[in-house]
């Protein structure tokens, strides 16, 4: 495995990293620093002597994970020279469109409540080798999450508010604060969960922080791999690189699929009869014959539940005073000078309040009307410069009121007028024109009702459709939701009930009881375009029959039909000795239990906070295990196998997971 390729390796087991799409640009490199040995001494040495030279000096440059990322990864991706196995040629690999010494820099500065007092997140977004965005947190970081940072009262774990990494339309990295079981892998780095947290395990912590912001990048952006991750004291830097495709737009032709993957089985139909490889296979003689083919397929329930706040729906994005929020479902927006007489008109002067209301959701808005407005002395309201109401009404004009300015006194009203027809989808500009004699004042409220419960879609992806409806395919194999329903093309008998699923969470979430969520089938399907002729395996069994360890028999037939025998001496060179394995070693060291979920911290929840942090390192060619500071040697360097060990673990998770059920009667 190489652990820095893709998005930075999670130093806690919660953060799962995500398989890179960068893996054949490595087994690439790998093949031809392998193949390439130019300008070796051949005269000197036989095959079997070269063949061992070569293979000593490709082990030495290839032999295990760390090897290969020195010597090929790292450089091919950072665009850097890379060289033979013999090392006398080198040449740089154009594997990345674009490429950066420093993609990304991150710096933390902890303060003296413990917490990261300065937490500064650099980018090279073209990879020019510049910074072109830098975001500083805008308050004091208290806890690491594999996908984003918790902030909380200096030096506490109170007031606690969550914050998940994302990045800004221009490419800047920013947080954007979501519930806290929207992160994963949390845990307290601040003075509340021990002293000197961040200082005491920097690079963790550095790592974690890179992880969760390289992770959110390769989320926006697939294109972007990263070579090698560095620590320089409180700086982690990462060296990046644009690979997969070289075009402008981030977006992939391969994610299209994600949002409609029935298109896969079509397309790749359709490019199976342009494709030469595909097709030099089809007139093959088996591919003429009649072959019976598993095809596996699945018929899925997506289900999505969408979360959606006021301002999704209707927001005020300029102009006016003021915007209320009476109740969660309510908006009041509020323009005008309401100051008594904080308007000064000589004898008759026209003054304008305007806003912009932005909508965002029409279905979601219940309503909007003018529930109320007082001024001194006439008014008109206008929403994209068409006049919605006059008081007095006569005045319907853009010039002076058609009578004298002056009125006397403040006018006010309730009027309810519904505006809901006027806001569609899209910006609206709210337009109050007040006309006053002497002095006077003006205001207007528009109220909006809005829609906030939680709504969800529902559609079920058949990628069946094609197998179901060949009449060359049958159904072998069928498990519906975990319940095997079709095994053998034979019915079990066996049905699944109908099940209850949560879905989303926070404040939305819900459950919904449907026939079933996941089908997984199996289809047998018969090719039949022609017979496939028997292939003539009796020149192979006398081979096998009659050869022995040391001697090689043969039978050759020639364009007669007659044939011919011979035996020959035969022997293999003695084979190398070859490790077993890559060598690890297990060590641990103990660490303070700072997980954080949404009770709090769990440590503070334990009688013995301290715990065992788990380390594994691959061992030196002197077969040391180069253990960190305060760890201890629980295995030495071996071939190590915990699929025991992890296997109680995750039976031991699942098993008291299942005995959390919630009941109405004490048991």
């Amino acid at each position: 495995m190489i652990p820095l390729i893709g998005v930075a390796p999670p130093a806690r087991p919660a953060a799962a990293g995500t398989p890179s799409p960068l893996r054949r640009p490595s087994v690439v490199l790998a093949s031809c620093a392998v193949f390439v040995l130019s300008g070796m001494n051949a005269s000197a040495q036989g095959i079997e002597d070269r063949a061992r030279t070569a293979a000593k000096a490709s082990r030495q440059r290839s032999g295990d994970s760390e090897a290969l990322r020195r010597n090929y990864v790292t450089p091919g991706l950072a665009g850097q020279p890379v060289a033979t196995v013999d090392e006398r040629t080198r040449f740089t690999p154009e594997i990345a469109c674009k490429r950066s010494a420093t993609m990304l820099e991150i710096m933390v500065q902890p303060g003296a409540t413990g917490d990261i007092g300065r937490l500064t997140v650099s980018r090279d977004v073209d990879l020019d080798g510049r910074f072109d965005t830098s975001f500083t947190a805008p308050m004091p970081v208290s806890g690491i999450c594999a996908n984003g940072v918790v902030a909380c009262q200096p030096g506490t774990w109170n007031a606690c508010r969550s914050y998940r990494w994302d990045i800004a339309a221009g490419g800047a990295v920013k947080l954007t604060e979501v519930d806290l079981t929207r992160l994963a892998g949390c845990y307290c780095i601040n003075a509340s969960c021990g002293a000197n947290l961040v200082m005491g395990n920097l690079p963790s912590v550095l790592k974690d922080l890179g992880g969760g912001v390289v992770g959110a990048l390769t989320s926006v952006d697939p294109r972007i791999g990263v070579a090698e991750a560095s620590i320089d004291g409180p700086v982690i830097r990462y060296t990046g690189a644009v690979t997969t495709a070289c075009a402008a737009s981030p977006g992939l032709a391969a994610t299209t699929y994600r949002a409609n993957p029935a298109t896969i089985q079509p397309d790749a139909f359709v490019l199976s009869r342009t494709n030469s490889v595909f097709q030099s296979l089809a007139g093959s003689a088996t591919g003429r014959g009649k072959v019976e083919q598993t095809r596996a397929c699945t018929v899925e329930r997506e289900v999505r539940v969408a979360e959606v706040s006021a301002d999704d729906i209707i927001a005020r994005i300029a102009g006016a005073y003021a915007t209320l929020a009476p109740t969660p479902d309510t908006r009041l927006f509020q323009l005008g000078s309401p100051t008594d007489d904080s308007l000064r008109g000589g004898s008759c002067r026209l003054f304008d309040f305007r806003m912009t209301l932005r909508v965002g959701d029409v279905d979601r808005l219940r309503s909007v009307r003018l529930s109320r407005y007082f001024m001194d002395d006439w008014m008109q309201l206008r929403i994209d410069g068409r006049l919605v109401l006059s008081d007095p009404a006569n005045w319907t004009g853009s010039g002076n009121p058609p009578g004298k300015c002056e009125r006397g006194r403040t006018w006010r009203s309730a009027p309810d007028v519904d505006l809901t027809p006027y806001m569609t989808r899209g910006d609206h500009e709210i337009w109050l024109r007040i006309a006053v004699g002497g002095e006077g004042e003006a205001f207007a409220e528009i109220a909006a009702t809005l829609d906030l419960t939680c709504r969800s879609t529902e559609r079920v992806v058949d990628l069946c459709a094609g197998y179901a409806a060949d009449k060359a395919c049958r159904l072998t194999d069928e498990r519906v939701d975990d319940i095997a329903t079709v095994r053998g093309s034979v019915v079990t008998g066996l049905r699944a009930l109908p099940q209850t699923r949560s879905f989303g969470s926070g404040a939305c979430s819900l459950g919904l009881t449907r026939d079933f969520f996941l089908k997984d089938r199996r289809y047998s399907c018969i090719s039949d375009s022609g017979v496939t002729p028997e292939p003539d395996m009796s020149r192979a069994a006398y081979i096998i029959d009659r050869s022995t360890e040391t001697m090689l028999a043969d039978r050759t037939r020639a364009s007669n039909g007659s044939t011919t025998a011979s035996t020959r001496v035969f022997g293999l060179p003695p084979r190398a000795s070859v490790p077993a394995c890559e060598t690890l070693c297990k060590t641990r060291a103990p660490v303070v239990n700072t997980a954080a979920v949404p009770d709090g911290v769990i440590g503070s929840r334990q009688t013995d906070p301290t715990g065992w942090q788990t380390f594994y390192h691959a061992c030196t060619t002197e077969n040391v295990c180069p253990a960190g500071p305060g760890e201890t040697i629980v295995s030495p360097c071996g071939c190590l196998d915990d699929f025991p060990e992890a296997a109680v673990m995750m039976q031991t998770v699942r098993l008291g997971g299942a005995d959390l059920v919630c009941t109405s009667a004490p048991r």
